[in-house]
């Protein structure tokens, strides 16, 4: 036996039991390992493992959080938003977020970018008309090997 757990994800709800059983999810599983391996979405890349760079970012109630340091067991409850998740699932359209870092090349490799768009969308649930420091402050966990964050701050400021 194992206790119930229900997660909403993306807007669809997923059924899961915390155990030891094969097909249960053990309780120190986190919530990056459940989308990565269970739902197969591959969109949140694991990095640093620690919490620290926010490659694993995910919404949870409109916030980011790091989902590789949080156990999935303690998200019942929650609705989780995914980058896969930001597209309008009617129509596929990106989010606006999305298409501004497209249109102003705010990435390279692509490998953090889903959670720096995580990270932006966070900051714009909660203030949607941030200024220039606020957007670095709200980009400060989010590390990039590749680009300046000149060009993503650029983009965030064309859809304010």
């Amino acid at each position: 036996m194992g206790s119930e757990l229900t997660l909403k994800i993306n807007g669809e709800t997923y059924e899961f039991t915390i155990g030891r059983r094969l097909g249960q999810i053990p309780e120190s599983e986190t919530l990056l390992e459940t989308l990565r391996e269970r739902i197969g979405l591959t969109g949140t890349k694991m990095s640093c493992g620690q919490g620290a760079c926010g490659c694993c970012a995910v919404l949870m109630d409109g916030k980011a959080v790091a989902s590789c340091i949080t156990l999935t067991a303690e998200c019942g409850g929650k609705e989780i938003v995914t980058i896969e998740g930001l597209s309008d699932p009617v129509t596929g359209e990106l989010d606006p977020i999305q298409e501004a870092f497209l249109s102003h090349s705010a990435f390279q490799c692509g490998f953090c970018t889903p959670g720096i768009i995580i990270a932006v969308k966070s900051l714009l649930n909660k203030n949607p008309n941030p200024t220039e420091e606020e957007i670095k402050d709200a980009l400060s966990g989010n590390y990039c090997r590749c680009i300046s964050h000149y060009q993503v701050i650029e983009a965030v400021k064309s859809i304010l």
